[in-house]
Parts: C-alpha cells; sequence; structure tokens
C-alpha cells in the first residue's frame, strides 16, 4: 500500500512501497523544490540532510548527477523509511537558510531564553498607567463638578483647612502692609539722618543761631536712631511671619494639596468599583472585579496615610503658629509704643528681650584690604 509523509509548506511527496517517487508527481516536486529554494541556488545544488539520529542514511533527499556521472539528473529518491519521511516532516520547522545561500538545517533543541525586559516598552506601559489614572480623576473631577457623582468628605478636616486657607491669606495680608511701612519707615529715617546733617552744618555756619540749629540737630538724630532701632524690630517681626506663611504654613498645604489628589482618585476608583459590582458577574467580569478591588484598596489605604499626615500636620502648624504670632505680636506693639513715646531705653530693652542684633549701616561692605 501507498504510505503518505506528512504536509509540508513546501511540497508533499507521495511514496510507493518500493521506496520510489511517482512519476506523476515528479515534475510538481521539483517545481516546488526550486521555487522554495533562494536566487542562485540550482536544483542540481540541493542537498537537505535530517542530522540528530543513530541512521545516517534516513531521510535523505538529494537531487543532482552522481560523483563522476555526466548523466542528467535523475529524480529524487527517499529511503524507503516511513520514519525517515516522519522526522523530515517533524524537522520542517527547523529548516534555516544562512547568507551563505546554503540551506541548512537547525540541529538540536529549541530553547526559549527569557524575555528581555525593553525600557521602551516600561515607559510606555508607565504612560498607559499614567494615561488611564488622568482619565480617571478627571472623570471623577467633572461629575462632582457637574453635581452627578460623590464625593468621600472629611467634615473637620476639611473646616481646619478651609480656616488654614483663610488665614494665610489674612497672614499675607499683614505681611504686605508691614512691609510697606517698613519701606516708609526707612525713607523717613534717610531723610531725618540727611536733615540732621544739615541742622549740624548750618550750626557751625550760624552762629546768632548755634544753638537753634544745634537742638534740632541732636533731635533729627535721635529720632533717626530711634527710627532705625524700630525698623530693626519691625524687620524681624517681617522675616518670622514670612518664614511662618512662605514656608511652614505652604508645606501644610502642599500636604493638603496631595491629601486631596489621594481623595480624587480612591473616589474614582471606588466609582469604578460600584458601577462593576452593579453589572452582571460572570467568567469576563469577575476578573475585572477582582483587580478593581485590588486598585480599590490600594488607593484607600494612600487616602487614609494621607489623611493621617494632614491631620498631623495642622495640629504642629496650630501649636507653631500661636507661639511664633505671640511673640512677634508682643515685639511688634512694645517697640511701636516705645518709640512714640519717645522711650529710647525701652526700645532698646524690647530688642534685647528678643535678641535682635541691629545692622551698622555699611558693615556688610567688605573693606578695602579683603578687595585686595
Amino acid at each position: 500500500m501507498a504510505q503518505e509523509s506528512p504536509k509540508n509548506s513546501a511540497a508533499e511527496i507521495p511514496v510507493t512501497s518500493n521506496g520510489q517517487l511517482e512519476d506523476s508527481h515528479e515534475h510538481s516536486f521539483n517545481r516546488d523544490l526550486k521555487r522554495s529554494l533562494p536566487v542562485g541556488l540550482g536544483l542540481s545544488e540541493t542537498k537537505i540532510t535530517s542530522h540528530g539520529f543513530d541512521s545516517t542514511k534516513e531521510g535523505v533527499i538529494e537531487a543532482g548527477p552522481f560523483p563522476g556521472s555526466s548523466a542528467s539528473p535523475k529524480s529524487s529518491v527517499i529511503s524507503p523509511s516511513s520514519a525517515a519521511a516522519s522526522r523530515l516532516a517533524g524537522q520542517g520547522c527547523d529548516l534555516i537558510i544562512p547568507t551563505g545561500g546554503r540551506a541548512q538545517q537547525k540541529s538540536g533543541p529549541v530553547v526559549l531564553a527569557d524575555e528581555v525586559k525593553n525600557p521602551a516598552m516600561e515607559k510606555l506601559e508607565l504612560v498607559r498607567k499614567w494615561s488611564l489614572n488622568t482619565y480617571k480623576c478627571t472623570r471623577q473631577i467633572i461629575s462632582e463638578k457637574l453635581g452627578r457623582g460623590s464625593r468621600t468628605v472629611d467634615l473637620e478636616l476639611e473646616a481646619q483647612i478651609d480656616i488654614l486657607r483663610d488665614n494665610k491669606k489674612k497672614y499675607e495680608n499683614i505681611l504686605r502692609l508691614a512691609q510697606t511701612l517698613s519701606t516708609q519707615l526707612f525713607q523717613m529715617v534717610h531723610t531725618q539722618r540727611q536733615l540732621g546733617d544739615a541742622f549740624a552744618d548750618l550750626s557751625l555756619k550760624s552762629l546768632e543761631l548755634h544753638e537753634e540749629f544745634g537742638y534740632n540737630a541732636d533731635t533729627q538724630k535721635l529720632l533717626a536712631k530711634n527710627g532705625e532701632t524700630l525698623l530693626g524690630a519691625i524687620n524681624f517681626f517681617i522675616a518670622s511671619v514670612n518664614t511662618l506663611v512662605n514656608k511652614t504654613i505652604e508645606d501644610t498645604l502642599l500636604t493638603v494639596k496631595q491629601y486631596e489628589s489621594a481623595r480624587i482618585e480612591y473616589d474614582a476608583y471606588r466609582t469604578d468599583l460600584e458601577e462593576l459590582n452593579l453589572g452582571p458577574r460572570d467568567a469576563n467580569t469577575l476578573p475585572k472585579i477582582e483587580q478593581s478591588q485590588q486598585l480599590f484598596q490600594v488607593h484607600k489605604e494612600k487616602y487614609d496615610k494621607m489623611r493621617n499626615d494632614v491631620s498631623i500636620k495642622l495640629k504642629f502648624l496650630e501649636e507653631n503658629k500661636v507661639k511664633v504670632l505671640h511673640n512677634q505680636l508682643v515685639l511688634f506693639h512694645n517697640a511701636i509704643a516705645a518709640y512714640f513715646a519717645g522711650n529710647q531705653k525701652q526700645l532698646e530693652q524690647t530688642l534685647k528681650q528678643f535678641h535682635i542684633k541691629l545692622k551698622t549701616p555699611g558693615a556688610d561692605a567688605p573693606s578695602w584690604l579683603e578687595e585686595q
């Protein structure tokens, strides 16, 4: 009976009982074999050998003239073995064609290496996750503004945050006014110093008004000196309030922004989970529900952590704010009162109480020796 070898992508080879090719298929086999070879490789040069088995003759297809013979090429011969035919067909997927133009078979077992991580693919995956998270959060924000979505609210914490933001605006207004007062006081002190120098010069040149010019010169110089002392107290007040507003409170508000972002993410994934739970439960939706439940739990833990951080920072900020503003308000009051009362000793005592050192004009400028 005739035997048929397994089908190959190149050709189907029918074999007779004595191992010879059927004459009716000889021409089609040669044509298909020629088509499967690379350009420039003739049929007479073809030799395909199956290795890896004990027998060296089974599974050999040769086409071309026999050595030492000038006769025309005979038809292809297949060793009379069904095992060889099955091995050849089974190894057809291992056939490789190198750059030299020879068709050779890749021998040995095929080992699949682990997939190498591609940095570009990792970045693409990060961008995909970020885009999905941004879409969910944006949808949640729009839903809240349109009144269609629900949001998680901590009434006590939200009230504290609103008070903090309102107080920050008021402290910034005080800071601007104090800076304006400092600028105007500096100009006034500078004018008083110049006026005192002018009175002193006139007291030397006007003998008949020497005493009058002298009194006014001393008064203006004293006012300028007290003004410099008051200016030092006001600048110390401005620096302390500026640190409180633009560093301490700002750092707390930055944590508040992170808390609000975590709250939006938490509500977005909570909404997704609720929508999936309301839908049907089948083999397709159960994995999605499980994944959504895991993401929801992750963002819930993040939200709880940020809420706890904000509560702690608000508590510490309140304690620090009371302590700082108490000292600065006492300083500001005592310095202003002593200055306008003309009490120079009280003004100087106020600065010593708060360890404020006045800068001598020109003290920051380097000497000519340091410049050399």
